[in-house]
């Protein structure tokens, strides 16, 4: 077994399965676009393990606590990890993360942005180290995100050539 997954498993996390959107819904993209040695990732937001959109839904500062956001991010980034295996194969094949924007649905008045970022931050950093693992970061609030969820990430990998 490859060594982030290795260490997914010590931390009894499971990457989820490819997204479920709701009925009728139609997601006319790839979720992972490979150009040379970087690999650009689409939004995505936070799944259960079967692939099922995860709640709680909606804003952080109305409906969601700093600490819900932060679990919230902590999915999508399992989410994100979930897309770059199914396309990688492999994903120690990632060899440096290179930028993360993060979308924070927020309600009026909610300055937090970052703090639930830190919940994608920290898994990266914790799974790639403070080397392969730094990467470049913006955390933004939205007035709305797709289907009310709480977090949407996007972000580009260097990765080897396999």
């Amino acid at each position: 077994m490859a060594k982030i997954e290795q260490q997914l498993e010590a931390l009894g996390l499971v990457l989820p399965e490819p997204v479920k959107p709701p009925a009728g819904v139609v997601l006319p993209f790839r979720f992972v676009r490979i150009s040379g040695k970087r690999a650009l990732v689409s939004g995505h937001g936070p799944q259960l393990p079967d692939g099922v959109i995860a709640g709680p839904l909606g804003k952080l500062g109305r409906n969601l606590t700093v600490e819900q956001g932060y679990a919230a991010a902590k999915l999508v980034a399992l989410s994100v990890l979930g897309s770059l295996k199914r396309e990688l194969g492999d994903l120690d094949r990632v060899t440096a993360w290179l930028r993360i924007f993060g979308m924070i649905n927020s309600a009026p008045g909610f300055n937090r942005q970052p703090s639930v970022m830190n919940g994608f931050s920290d898994l990266i950093l914790k799974l790639w180290g403070p080397e392969a693992g730094a990467h470049a970061r913006s955390a933004v609030g939205m007035a709305e995100l797709p289907f009310d969820i709480p977090v949407e990430v996007e972000a580009e990998v260097e990765i080897d050539g396999g």
